[in-house]
Formats: C-alpha cells, sequence, structure tokens
C-alpha cells in the first residue's frame, strides 16, 4: 500500500479535502486570538480587581457552561450537519467580544466569558460547537490519515497559540496613554478580526451530510448493528472515565497559571507571554513527532509515554526559586504533555462510524470540559487561601492516575498499534 504523504509537506497539504483544509486553517487563526487571551484574560481580570476565586468561579463557569452547549451540538450535528453550528459561534463570538468592548460589565464579562471560554485556552477550538467541527473534519479525512492530519492540525493549532502569546505581550501597550484594564481593548478587537474572518471562511464551505444507514428488518444484520453501536458505548463510556482524570488534573492548575506566575514571582504580560509562546512553538513540533509516533507503536503508546516526564516536572514548578527556571520547567512540561492532543483527537474519532461522530466528540468535550471546569474553583480557591503549591501536587497525582488508566482500559481498542509481523 502506497504511504501517504505527509499533511505538513506540499503534495501532503494539498492532496487533503478542500473542507478539511479549510476548517484546519480556521482553527489556526482561531488559536492565534485564543494564545493571546489565554496569557492576558486572567491579567485582564486582576486589573479589574477579581480575586484568585473569583477568576476560578469564572472559569469553571465557562467550563460548564461549554459542557452542556457541546453535548446538545454533538448530537444535532450528527443530525442537521455541522456548517450551521460553527457560523452560530463566529457570530455570537463577533457579538459578544464587541459587548465586552462597549460594555464591559460584570454579567457581560461572565456571560461571554462563559459561553465562550475566554482565557481557558482552547488550542482554537470553536468552545462548544467544537464537536461539529471535529466530526466534520473527521468526515472530511481517512482513517488511515487521521492520526497525522490531527496531528498536523494540533501543531498548527499550537503554534497559532504561541504566536497569539507573543502578541499578549505587547497588545496591552498599543494604546498610548491608556491605563488601568482598557490597556486590554486590542485583545479583544484582535478576537473580534479573527471571528469576523472565520465567519467568511466556513460561511463558503459546502458540507456533505453523514451517510445513515437505514435500519434493518433483517434478524442477523439488526443483530450485529445492536452489538457494534454496543461496542461503541462501551468505548465511550471508558473514554469518559479517563478523561475525567486527566482533565481534573489539567483543570487545577494550567488556566490559572499567569495568574499564579503573577503572585508567585511578580511578572506580567511581558514576561509571561514570550514563555507562553515557546511553549506552543516547541509543543507544535512534538505534536507532529508524536504524529509520527503514533503510526508506529500506535496511538495510546504514543498519548502515554512522553507523559511521564510531564508528571515529575509538574510537581517540581512550584518550589522552583524563580520565575525562569519554573518557566523552563513548564516549557518543557508542555512539550511532552500537550503534543500528544492530535493523538487523543484522533483516538477518540476512531472509536465510532461516521454517523455517531458528534456524539463521540461530544461525550470526549462534556468528559473533558466539565472536570477541567472544576478544577480551576479548587486551584483558585487554593491559591485564595495562599497555597501555592497543593493545586500542582495535586494536579500531578491525577495525571499519574490518568497515565495508567488510559491504556489499562483502552488498549483494547487501539486499531491503529501495528500488529507485530510474523517470518
Amino acid at each position: 500500500m502506497t504511504k501517504d504523504p505527509a499533511p505538513y509537506t506540499r503534495k501532503g497539504w494539498t492532496s487533503l479535502d478542500p473542507v478539511a483544509r479549510q476548517l484546519i486553517v480556521a482553527r489556526f487563526l482561531r488559536s492565534i486570538a485564543q494564545g493571546a487571551l489565554g496569557v492576558d484574560f486572567t491579567l485582564y481580570l486582576k486589573l479589574r480587581h477579581w480575586s484568585a476565586p473569583e477568576v476560578g468561579l469564572l472559569l469553571m463557569a465557562g467550563g460548564l457552561a461549554g459542557a452542556l452547549l457541546s453535548l446538545l451540538v454533538g448530537t444535532a450535528s450528527d443530525r442537521i450537519g455541522r456548517r450551521l453550528f460553527l457560523l452560530v459561534y463566529e457570530g455570537g463570538l463577533i457579538l459578544g467580544t464587541l459587548a465586552i468592548i462597549l460594555f464591559p460589565s460584570v454579567w457581560v464579562l461572565v456571560l461571554t466569558a462563559a459561553l465562550f471560554g475566554f482565557g481557558r485556552g482552547a488550542n482554537g477550538s470553536s468552545g462548544p460547537f467544537a464537536p461539529a467541527e471535529q466530526a466534520w473534519l473527521a468526515q472530511s479525512i481517512s482513517n488511515r490519515r487521521r492520526g497525522s492530519v490531527f496531528s498536523f492540525n494540533a501543531g498548527l493549532q499550537f503554534w497559532g497559540m504561541g504566536i497569539g502569546s507573543l502578541m499578549a505581550a505587547f497588545l496591552p501597550n498599543l494604546l498610548p496613554g491608556v491605563v488601568g484594564p482598557e490597556r486590554y481593548i486590542p485583545l479583544f478587537i484582535l478576537n473580534v478580526l479573527v471571528a469576523i474572518i472565520n465567519l467568511v471562511q466556513i460561511g463558503v464551505l459546502k458540507e456533505t451530510r453523514p451517510t445513515r444507514t437505514a435500519p434493518s428488518s433483517v434478524p442477523s444484520e439488526v443483530r450485529e448493528e445492536a452489538n457494534v453501536t454496543k461496542r461503541e458505548n462501551r468505548a465511550l463510556g471508558l473514554l469518559v472515565v479517563v478523561n475525567m482524570v486527566n482533565s481534573l488534573g489539567v483543570g487545577l492548575v494550567a488556566p490559572l497559571l499567569p495568574y499564579w506566575f503573577n503572585l508567585r514571582f511578580g511578572v506580567g504580560p511581558a514576561e509571561i507571554g514570550p514563555v507562553y509562546a515557546v511553549t506552543f512553538f516547541l509543543t507544535g513540533f512534538s505534536s507532529l513527532l508524536i504524529g509520527k509516533m503514533s503510526e508506529k507503536v500506535g496511538l495510546i503508546r504514543s498519548i502515554v509515554l512522553p507523559r511521564l516526564l510531564g508528571v515529575g516536572l509538574l510537581v517540581a514548578i512550584p518550589f522552583m526559586p524563580s520565575f525562569w527556571i519554573a518557566a523552563v520547567l513548564y516549557v518543557v512540561r508542555s512539550i511532552v504533555n500537550r503534543g500528544s492532543v492530535g493523538a487523543r483527537q484522533a483516538f477518540s474519532m476512531g472509536l465510532v462510524r461516521d454517523q455517531r461522530r458528534g456524539l463521540a466528540s461530544s461525550l470526549n468535550a462534556v468528559s473533558w470540559s466539565v472536570p477541567a471546569a472544576i478544577g480551576p474553583a479548587i486551584g483558585g480557591w487554593l491559591i485564595g487561601l495562599g497555597s501555592l503549591e497543593w493545586p500542582f501536587l495535586m494536579a500531578s497525582a491525577l495525571q499519574l492516575a490518568y497515565i495508567i488508566m488510559f491504556p489499562t482500559m483502552m488498549g483494547q481498542y487501539d486499531v491503529s498499534r501495528p500488529k507485530p509481523s510474523h517470518p
């Protein structure tokens, strides 16, 4: 069988379905805006005199709202299509962000941030509408290319987040003489511009609805369909369990890191932005390497093995004596941990047939979003009590549990793992 060209080569890129290419580009642009938000949004809230517990509760509200909406979006998109939901997301993002610029009241901030996941560092995803986006992308890619293309897509997202993180360092200084929270207006203008571009991009795409097979009346085929659905449901149920452990560990620390760095070392956007940028750029390359690794050892091994190092680094970060040492450990930890995002997405999409991928993506998103939403509230509460170490220690324990549970519970579903050759 002829090997498919890598998606990051010119031949590989042009061989992709036009819909896949456009969705990847849209997500890349979105990740730039989200990268800037990931660094600056919690600092913007701090200037508005939000405490750590209040910031944590806002991030939790965003996660819970996203979880509920994503479940509805995923199941509905399997029936009525995916394009409409992405158009609604981009249009709503434009209106919500403009509302923050013009009327930055507490309720406008809460509603917009909760609905669109501001400050959560979503790697370019379309918030609660991501299940429709992921299912549409998976539909546009053949099974054999899914691991490499999703890893390439994740790599681009990380590079976009890196560009946005660099922009976060100077966006608050673009308006001469402006002080206070209004310094961050350029941050929100960037998000509006990106949303407008993506609204146009997605608006011109043509969608092919997922094929749904008509129910069979042949007893043997009915039993076979029931068995396949049962197996898919079991796989999705197990995935929900391991995802919840992983996402709670991530949520305890990741969304609050800029706030934590500011409290622990007194640094601001000028120092944090470049660190995040380097992190995302290097993680993008890591994602490509893990995509290649998945073709050799399977998706599960490529997800689990690098994360062992990540646990040790996460334990060490809060005990470092200076910002730059802690920052270097954070960069390395992100490279080995986040680089498996594309592989995880590809794995979850491969658990079900095309007509159920919206559901699979929704369950994947919900099982990630709910614990990740609770995490910042717990982490913010601990930080508010003066504990700058316990969020990291608790997160490390959960990440270690995930490393053990994922291959144990999901190993039987890794169809990507190469079969041993026999003489």
